[in-house]
């Protein structure tokens, strides 16, 4: 038997897992491909099964689901990650609210899928094109989310590319988990039932 918050914290921890590579490209110029991936391919599956399916399994998060036990135990030793993962969590409340702009992030999904399953969901022409979808539609939100790093990373085409498709990656784990009743108010009364669901899933 599933824990009932299995899903919610599943979401999370893709969340998380996205939002860290943002930090770590923004700051190094350097991702975790294998990571980068299970981000990116997250966001093609509109109708996966299941919440696992659409990250492939529970194992492509154990690193998102071991930052999100680490945060809820200890609370947030990356300050940056905590603020960003909020900022992401608030673009999704106002990007639900605009129907015209949710459904041109769908169709420009929709047109860019079959190249991402002949090529690769994380092959640079591919991040190039979810890239410029999140500048043509969730950047046009206020306040926009702010990346912090190192200039010299962030002034790089292929760097703020792979930060943009990311942080549309964020956003679609941000919907799903507004989708299965999560919200803010769980991090208050429901923080004992997801840490249980993150020890089972965690093992």
């Amino acid at each position: 038997m599933t824990h009932p918050y299995q899903d919610r914290v599943l979401a999370l921890a893709g969340l998380l897992q996205a939002l860290a590579q943002v930090r770590r490209i923004a700051d190094t110029g350097q991702s975790d491909q294998v990571q980068v991936q299970t981000a990116l391919e997250s966001v093609f599956r509109i109708d996966a099964r299941d919440t696992e399916s659409v990250f492939g399994s529970a194992r492509e998060l154990r690193i998102g689901l071991r930052q999100l036990r680490d945060y809820l135990a200890n609370g947030s030793k990356d300050e940056a990650l905590g603020k960003l993962a909020l900022a992401v969590l608030q673009l999704e409340r106002r990007f639900i609210r605009n129907a015209a702009l949710a459904n041109k992030v769908q169709a420009g999904l929709r047109r860019i899928a079959p190249r991402a399953d002949d090529i690769g969901s994380a092959h640079p022409d591919v991040i190039a094109d979810l890239a410029r979808l999140y500048a043509d539609t969730l950047s046009t939100l206020r306040p926009r989310v702010m990346v912090q790093g190192n200039p010299h990373y962030l002034g790089q085409a292929g760097v703020v590319a792979e930060i943009r498709a990311l942080l549309l990656a964020a956003l679609r784990a941000a919907v799903l988990w507004r989708q299965l009743g999560g919200s803010l108010w769980d991090f208050v009364f429901a923080r004992r039932q997801m840490a249980a669901a993150l020890d089972a899933l965690l093992g």
